[in-house]
């Protein structure tokens, strides 16, 4: 178990001084700021603005394409 604590922590420190993974971590945080920025625009059911708005766009085709039919 010790082995496991030593490597580990080896690994940590050698992560907070590599640069590349400090580029690996600031990719994880803005992919987590799309995830929470696309959420909350579409909501979690598509109720969001803008799936209420697709919506409604899509209603307005089909019904202006079954009024020319």
């Amino acid at each position: 178990m010790s082995k496991y604590y030593i490597k580990i922590s080896e690994a940590l420190k050698n992560l907070r001084t590599d640069q590349d993974g400090v580029v690996s971590f600031e990719y994880i945080i803005v992919a987590a700021c799309i995830i929470g920025a696309v959420a909350a625009a579409f909501g979690t059911g598509a109720t969001g603005a803008i799936g209420t708005a697709l919506s409604g766009g899509i209603a307005a085709i089909v019904t202006a394409f079954n009024a020319a039919v």
